[in-house]
C-alpha cells in the first residue's frame, strides 16, 4: 500500500498545505513537524513559483515572500531530506509545470524519489497533457495526483479511472482562497468518481473552518486546507508554529 493510501485509512484525512520558505525554510520545517504531531494525515508542500495561476492572493503573496527570502527548489529538496529523518507523514509537492520542466522532469522526480516524497500535484497541467509527467512519476514511485473541477463534467469519469494516490476535487471555480460558502454539488462529483475508482478523494479550494471541513468530509474522504493556514503564517511569521498547530488539531478533530 502506498503511503498516500495509508493517509486515508484512519477515517477522514486532513491535508494541510504550506508554501515552502514562507517566512523561511527553518519555519517551514518546524511547521511540517508540528502539523504531523497534531494529526495531519498528508502534507502538501508548495514549491513557490513566480506566476502561480491557480492561486488566490493569499498564496500568491506567500510564494512571493518565499522567493524573496531565497527559497529555491534545491533548498526545499534539502529541507525535505532532513525532515524525512523523523517525519513519516506522507508528503506531496504542489507546484507548476514550469518549475518541473526548468529543473528537468526526470531529474526533478528522481530527486523526489530519493528524498522520500510520495506524490506530485501540478494544477496547471490539464489531464490531457499529463503524459509529460505521469509516466515519469510512476517510474520513480510517485503518484501523479489528478484534479477534478466543477468544469470537468463529462471528463470526471475518465480522469477518475486513471487517477493515482487520491483525486483532488476542486470545490469551486476560480483560484484558491477562503470562501464563506461552497455551493458546488460535491456529492454529484464524488458519486461519479466512486463509480469509476476506489481511490480516495479529497476536497480543496476554499475550506477554512471546522464546520466547512466537517460538511465536506461527509461527502469526500478528506479535506485540503491551504489559504487559511498560509494566512496564519502571514500573520504570525516565525511564531506561526503554535497557532498553526492548534488550527490543524481543531480541523482534524472536526473530521
Amino acid at each position: 500500500m502506498s503511503r498516500i493510501a495509508e493517509a486515508f485509512k484512519n477515517g477522514k484525512a486532513f491535508i494541510p498545505y504550506l508554501a515552502c520558505g514562507d517566512p523561511d525554510l527553518e519555519t517551514t520545517a518546524a511547521l511540517v513537524r508540528e502539523m504531523a504531531r497534531q494529526g495531519a494525515d498528508l502534507i502538501e508542500l508548495g514549491i513557490p513559483f513566480s506566476d502561480p495561476t491557480a492561486e488566490g492572493p493569499v498564496i500568491q503573496q506567500a510564494s512571493l515572500r518565499a522567493l524573496q527570502a531565497g527559497a529555491t527548489t534545491d533548498k526545499i529538496f534539502a529541507m525535505v531530506k532532513e525532515l524525512r529523518k523523523d517525519v513519516k507523514t506522507p508528503m506531496v509537492f504542489m507546484t507548476y509545470a514550469n518549475v518541473v520542466f526548468s529543473y528537468g522532469t526526470e531529474k526533478f522526480l528522481s530527486v523526489c524519489e530519493g528524498i522520500g516524497m510520495d506524490g506530485l500535484i501540478l494544477p496547471d497541467v490539464p489531464w490531457e497533457e499529463k503524459e509529460d509527467f505521469a509516466p515519469v512519476c510512476s517510474a520513480h514511485g510517485l503518484d501523479f495526483i489528478s484534479l477534478i473541477a466543477p468544469t470537468s463534467k463529462n471528463r470526471i469519469a475518465e480522469i477518475a479511472r486513471d487517477a493515482k494516490g487520491f483525486v483532488y476535487i476542486v470545490s469551486s471555480l476560480g483560484v484558491t482562497g477562503v470562501r464563506k460558502e461552497i455551493t458546488t454539488d460535491i456529492g454529484a462529483m464524488v458519486r461519479i468518481i466512486r463509480e469509476n475508482t476506489d481511490i480516495p478523494c479529497a476536497v480543496g479550494f476554499g475550506i477554512s473552518t471546522p464546520d466547512q471541513a466537517r460538511a465536506m468530509s461527509q461527502q469526500a474522504d478528506g479535506v485540503i486546507v491551504g489559504s487559511a493556514i498560509v494566512r496564519l503564517i502571514a500573520q504570525y511569521g516565525r511564531n506561526a508554529v503554535k497557532p498553526v498547530g492548534v488550527y490543524v488539531r481543531e480541523m482534524k478533530d472536526a473530521l
